[in-house]
């Protein structure tokens, strides 16, 4: 059985902070920190309006929560040129993710 492939997004608080996270279903993950119920993150209970900025595949679990590290660790200015799309994941970190399926499939940051 494949699992679903996991992304990468970032979420723009009301206060300009952002939040990075990883999902299988950015939609889902996304309305649940919306609402500020029990399932959404604690560091965005109460800093909304929120506002999703970036997402982009990141293969599979493993390789999103690396991802999710490595772009945790970037500066601001990085964050926010990645969110501009003035620069991509694939020309950041040089990598290529590899889904369960075993296909490579490159960084895009232009994904709905």
């Amino acid at each position: 059985m494949t699992s679903k492939p996991w992304s990468l997004y970032m979420i723009r608080c009301r206060n300009g902070t952002l939040y990075t996270g990883i999902s299988t279903d950015v939609a889902r993950r996304y309305q649940e920190h919306e609402s500020g119920g029990k399932l959404a993150a604690r560091f965005l209970r109460g800093k909304g309006p929120l506002e999703l900025v970036f997402q982009a595949p990141a293969g599979d679990r493993s390789a999103a929560t690396r991802l999710e590290r490595q772009v945790k660790a970037l500066p601001r200015e990085v964050k926010e040129t990645l969110i501009s799309g003035s620069i991509s994941l694939l020309e950041l970190f040089g990598t290529t993710i590899t889904t369960d399926s075993g296909c490579r499939d490159k960084h895009d940051d232009r994904a709905g």
